[in-house]
């Protein structure tokens, strides 16, 4: 495409389609700012690629594959950069997606004639797996430094039928650094203080107020519960901003393309304003339907992609150039 850019021997902009652990180890280390990805979950759905993540035999295999992938990542992002992973879990034993085949989906759900997660090697059926944290503890094991475990809450999830647990509606965005300093822009993702927070704060404090005392392990309170006259914190002092929480509710948007699991435009942009900055390269490993590459494009940054499935590099050129 006439958009493509290359810089220092990464070409800019583009999708490499191939096994992204062969296209990581041709990128020269160093060179990526941020990796914003998601890559496919265990036994969840079967793309029919040969050689695609998300099909192995256990989920040891998974997190071992997984692992590989993201080592090749920390060698070619800067000391400085950052991962933004996403995943979810999923539970054993699913039921007739096992042994059994039902008549009403002989191939099974997603593609699957025989789900991987029927049986699962020290799990009880109906057990979750633990996924995720699996994998982040892996990664932490690897070198990785796991400094976040961010919760997205979608207030639209799919309906789950179950009646014997609660239905789930979040999934698990870990932030991981290269290093132990690195860049995260705080600011562009700060968020308004609470609305009584304010208040609180023009607000006097005696000194009987039992959390304005000093407690073990605590040099001292916290400002909000510092004891003082009313009045004595004015409007200009007070900050109308604050750190963001680790719970980020964003609901998921229609995606018309075949993709299953387009993430939302405002997860990405979230992701990539702290952890990537402008005119900087983020890369993601797991392309799918360019959610990523769109995003940074929008927000003045480069992306690499790596996408395994052909005909999802072509969806994803045709998603940016706004025909989807």
């Amino acid at each position: 495409m006439s958009d493509r850019k290359e810089v220092s021997s990464i070409q800019l902009d583009t999708i490499h389609t191939g096994d992204c652990l062969e296209v990581l180890r041709t990128l020269p280390s160093e060179s990526i700012h941020c990796c914003v990805t998601s890559p496919p979950y265990y036994a969840l759905r079967d793309y029919g690629m040969g050689g695609q993540i998300g099909r192995e035999a256990s989920p040891k295999e998974y997190i071992s594959r997984l692992t590989e992938v993201f080592t090749e990542v920390r060698r070619v992002l800067r000391s400085d950069g950052t991962l933004w992973l996403n995943i979810s879990d999923t539970y054993a034993g699913k039921g007739n997606q096992g042994d059994f085949t039902d008549p009403k989906n002989p191939n099974g759900r997603n593609g699957q004639t025989v789900a991987l997660n029927n049986k699962v090697e020290g799990c009880k059926p109906k057990d979750m797996i633990g996924i995720p944290w699996m994998l982040a503890f892996a990664l932490r094991d690897s070198g990785w430094y796991l400094r976040n475990d961010i919760i997205w809450m979608k207030e639209n999830p799919m309906p789950e039928s179950v009646k014997d647990r609660c239905a789930r509606c979040y999934e698990h965005i870990f932030l991981f650094s290269k290093s132990r300093k690195y860049h995260f822009d705080h600011l562009a993702i700060s968020e308004p203080i609470a609305p009584g927070t304010a208040e609180r704060l023009k607000r006097g404090v005696n000194g009987s107020n039992k959390f304005g005392k000093a407690i073990p392990g605590q040099v001292q309170p916290q400002t909000i519960n510092r004891s003082r006259a009313h009045g004595a914190i004015t409007d200009a002092e007070i900050k109308p901003l604050r750190n963001k929480r680790d719970v980020w509710v964003i609901n998921t948007v229609p995606f018309k393309g075949s993709h299953y699991a387009a993430y939302p435009p405002k997860l990405v942009e979230t992701c990539l304003l702290a952890g990537c900055p402008e005119g900087g390269i983020v890369l993601d490993p797991f392309m799918g339907s360019r959610t990523t590459g769109m995003v940074a494009r929008q927000l003045d940054r480069h992306f690499v992609g790596i996408e395994l499935n052909p005909a999802f590099t072509e969806m994803a050129y045709r998603r940016i150039g706004g025909e989807i």
